[in-house]
């Protein structure tokens, strides 16, 4: 299993759910505290203000379910799928990814500080006005991935692939453009400069 970047290893759990049916279950207002949850179908699963804290999920299935203003505090997640799954508002600090498939899943707003998602396919996946301060995305692809309004700060970036990657608006000021691949990927002026300050250039206006 990847390990989290300071360390620490997965949250004990204390009860186990496995191979559960929750297809299409409604998890508005769910709290869930140091479970292990193996096999679990929660594909078209849906709710608002689910709560699961030093959870592990291995093998589950979210693809098509919709999360949104829900918390995944510390969570592990293990060879699950995200296939279209949306996470709107929701905050996963602290949690850590292994071995999961991403494509079309979206991202939008909440915060991911923090997060563990080392040598991640996300490719096919969309973040958008997300806070991902600390994020470790050591080895990600992210080819032709959209990462927009996404605060990077402290984020881990080595050897991450970002070619044709949409990055505009998004802070990228740990990003070492001598480690990382930028082949076409779309940024904006302002981050143009931070990319060229972060190469010792002197970015000076034209003279009068």
């Amino acid at each position: 299993m990847a390990d989290r970047k300071d360390g620490r290893p997965a949250a004990p759990t204390e009860t186990t759910i496995a191979s559960a049916d929750w297809d299409s279950r409604d998890l508005s207002g769910e709290q869930h505290e140091r479970v292990l949850f193996v096999d679990v179908d929660m594909t078209e699963a849906a709710g608002v203000g689910a709560v699961f804290t030093d959870c592990t999920f291995r093998g589950v299935r979210f693809n098509a379910s919709t999360h949104t203003d829900a918390a995944f505090l510390n969570c592990t997640f293990v060879r699950c799928g995200f296939f279209d799954a949306t996470f709107a508002g929701c905050k996963l600090v602290g949690s850590m990814f292994d071995g999961c498939t991403y494509d079309l899943m979206k991202v939008q707003g909440g915060d991911w500080s923090f997060t563990g998602l080392p040598g991640a396919d996300l490719r096919r996946a969309s973040f958008t006005d997300v806070r991902m301060r600390e994020v470790d995305l050591t080895g990600a692809r992210c080819a032709g991935a959209t990462i927009r309004g996404v605060d990077l700060s402290g984020g881990w970036l080595h050897k991450a692939d970002l070619s044709g990657c949409d990055l505009r608006g998004s802070e990228i000021s740990s990003i070492d453009p001598l480690t990382v691949e930028l082949r076409h990927t779309i940024i904006d002026p302002y981050q143009a400069i931070v990319l060229a300050t972060s190469l010792g250039l002197d970015v000076r206006d034209s003279p009068a």
